[in-house]
C-alpha cells in the first residue's frame, strides 16, 4: 500500500466526539517538526508537552483541517501541523512553567476507547509534504496494529499486555480514493 501526502482520518465511530475527551492545551515538544492526523502522541501534562515518550496512554492527533494556501491545496492529504508554519507568539503565555509558547504547535488530540472505529492511511511512517509518497505495509483483516516510537500504527503480531491495540477490520479507501484500512480498538 502507498499513500500520497499526509495521514488522513475518517471518523466512523470515535467516542471522543461524544464524551468530549478532547485535549488541546499542551504544545508539541520542541523536537517534533510535523504532526499528522492519525498519528499518536502522549499527552504529558506533568512535563507540559505532547511527546512520544511521556507517561499515560497514546492519544490520536485529530486536528481541524485548515488550509490557507492557494486553491491547489484543498484536501485532507495536504494538511499536517508543521513547526515551520507557526509564527512567533506571546512571550508571556506559559503552561506549568513551560514556555514561553512562541511559535509552538498545540495539537488537538483525542482519547480513544475500546470499540472506537475509524478509517486511516496514517500508518507505519511519517511524510514530509502533501505531495510525497509513503510506502506502507500490506495489511490483512485481523492484523493487529500498535503505535510505534514515532506514533504511527504499525503491525505487531504479538502485542504486549500494556499495548493499545487496533485491529484491521476492513481493507478500504478514503474519500480521495487512496488505500486505507478501517480499524477498531480492541485493547
Amino acid at each position: 500500500m502507498e499513500r500520497i501526502g499526509f495521514g488522513q482520518v475518517e471518523p466512523n465511530h470515535l467516542s471522543a466526539q461524544r464524551t468530549a475527551q478532547i485535549y488541546a492545551q499542551l504544545p508539541a515538544k520542541s523536537d517534533i517538526d510535523i504532526l499528522e492526523n492519525g498519528q499518536y502522541v502522549k499527552y504529558d501534562y506533568a512535563a507540559g508537552v505532547v511527546d512520544f515518550t511521556g507517561a499515560g496512554e497514546w492519544m490520536m492527533v485529530f486536528n481541524e483541517v485548515k488550509l490557507y494556501d492557494d486553491a491547489w491545496r484543498e484536501t485532507y492529504k495536504d494538511f499536517a501541523m508543521r513547526k515551520e508554519n507557526y509564527t512567533k507568539g506571546s512571550d508571556t503565555i506559559t503552561h506549568n512553567g513551560v514556555g514561553p509558547l512562541k511559535g509552538q504547535m498545540v495539537p488537538r488530540v483525542i482519547k480513544t476507547n475500546i470499540g472506537d472505529i475509524y478509517t486511516t492511511n496514517c500508518l507505519k511512517a511519517a511524510n514530509t509534504d502533501g505531495k510525497a509518497t509513503v510506502t506502507m505495509e500490506t495489511y490483512a483483516i485481523g492484523d493487529k496494529l500498535v503505535p510505534n516510537a514515532q506514533g504511527f500504527l504499525e503491525k505487531k503480531s504479538t502485542p504486549a499486555a500494556t499495548d493499545m491495540v487496533w485491529q484491521v477490520v476492513k481493507i478500504y479507501t478514503l474519500a480521495d480514493g487512496q488505500d486505507a484500512v478501517k480499524v477498531m480498538r480492541i485493547a
